[in-house]
């Protein structure tokens, strides 16, 4: 039987199984300072003087967007607990994290550290049983829910116009996304895919608009309206030689709470204030023009009425999708249950902290006939850890960008590397 050892004689799978998901390497084995310049290239600080003073901020190292504080928890705090233990045995692992840190937000040792630790586990195991990481998640699933999965190849939805947070535009809602929904395999849809993203770039371009993208990879121009987005968008895919709402459909991430001001949606792009009733009719109105069968995070998380509202009057004919609305949380996503808000649910793992709390939440959504949506998040890392989760859950969707930038094809190249080497796991329908 593998037991994990202490971390520091770790085998080097586990050890870069820590390192893909934490995005940080041990000071130990980074090269000495003299030798790294770029941000992040070491995971601890530059030595004194001129040079480290020219890559240091003023008040804070890496403006306070370092990990050396999820490290030391990871190396002093967490990692000697698991030390001994069997990496079959996810859940109990898991709890003892949980139970490390005590709180309920995991704000003690942080959810991203203790993520690293149960994702670093569940890879050791996966090398264990000499098995692919999306099978040992099934089993994973089957162990604490009791039912076996479906495996299949998630359906994407393709971020390829940014707005919003994402962006430097005047665009309001942050993500316009497009979702093959007729492609027979996965292969199609990442053809079709950047065929439209192409298609798009050059229309953008045409009518002398910027093709900058953001921070998914979605081109970023600014424009004179949020509808335009999805007029563009339409017309990229009919370039394409594909057909709008037969062969492609589209999605929205309104990303609301970002321009809710705790009465009003106010979007600043158009000159435009609604109260939640006339945003959500403003929702409908868009959902019945344009072949939109996902919006994500309609209304503000704090906006329950907003969310019956909206659930109400489109809930029968277009996923609602929760993200921080639910935050990946069970207890959350029972409250809105109760209240017949949304019908599905974004799962970002480390919101919540540990994979068996990731998929309790998910069989919960399940229990419950909501759709659950694998995701990544805005900013990313080449770890392609999220397809071979999405693939062993069957959740049936991921998102996780555009068909662009590195972080974001290493997860669809997972993925068409899973179609190609598992003939029997197919494309969700």
């Amino acid at each position: 039987m593998l037991v994990l050892a202490p971390f520091g004689a770790t085998s080097r799978d586990t050890r870069a199984a820590l390192v893909a998901v934490a995005s940080a390497r041990r000071a130990r084995d980074a090269p000495p300072p003299s030798t790294r310049d770029a941000p992040f290239a070491s995971s601890r600080p530059r030595a004194s003087g001129a040079r480290g003073a020219l890559n240091t901020f003023k008040h804070s190292i890496w403006a306070r967007k370092g990990v050396f504080k999820a490290i030391e928890n990871i190396n002093n705090v967490l990692g000697p607990l698991i030390v001994g233990k069997d990496p079959c045995h996810q859940s109990e692992i898991d709890n003892t994290l949980i139970s490390c840190d005590g709180t309920d937000d995991k704000s003690k040792l942080g959810a991203n550290a203790i993520l690293a630790v149960s994702l670093a586990v569940a890879l050791a195991a996966s090398k264990l049983k000499q098995i692919p990481l999306y099978e040992h998640f099934a089993q994973i699933y089957k162990d604490i829910s009791g039912n076996v999965s479906k495996k299949t190849i998630p359906m994407p939805m393709f971020n390829i116009l940014n707005g919003g947070e994402h962006a430097d535009n005047n665009v309001d809602i942050q993500e316009f996304m497009i979702i093959p929904s007729k492609a027979k395999n996965f292969s199609q849809v990442m053809q079709w895919s950047s065929e439209i993203y192409q298609s798009l770039k050059s229309i953008l371009i045409s009518k002398k608009y910027s093709s900058a993208v953001g921070d998914e990879g979605g081109f970023a121009p600014s424009l004179n309206s949020n509808e335009e987005a999805l007029q563009l968008i339409i017309e990229a895919i009919k370039k394409s030689n594909l057909k709008p709402g037969i062969d492609v459909n589209l999605a929205l991430d309104c990303a609301s709470s970002e321009f809710y001001n705790g009465n009003d949606y106010v979007l600043d792009g158009e000159n435009k204030i609604f109260s939640s009733r006339e945003f959500a009719n403003y929702l409908e109105d868009l959902v019945s023009r344009y072949p939109i069968i996902s919006i994500e995070d309609g209304m503000d998380e704090n906006d329950i009425e907003g969310w019956r509202i909206l659930s109400e009057l489109i809930g029968d004919r277009c996923q609602l999708v929760g993200d921080d609305l639910f935050v990946t949380n069970k207890t959350i996503l029972e409250g809105g249950i109760e209240k017949g808000i949304a019908n599905s649910i974004l799962i970002k793992f480390n919101q919540v902290g540990t994979l068996s709390e990731t998929i309790e939440t998910i069989m919960c959504a399940n229990k419950n006939n909501y759709k659950t949506i694998i995701s990544h998040r805005s900013g990313e890392t080449e770890d392609t850890t999220i397809s071979d989760l999405a693939v062993g859950l069957g959740s049936g969707q991921i998102k996780t960008g555009a068909p662009c930038r590195s972080d974001r094809v290493a997860k669809y190249n997972r993925l068409l590397w899973i179609e190609e080497e598992s003939i029997d796991i197919l494309l969700h329908e």
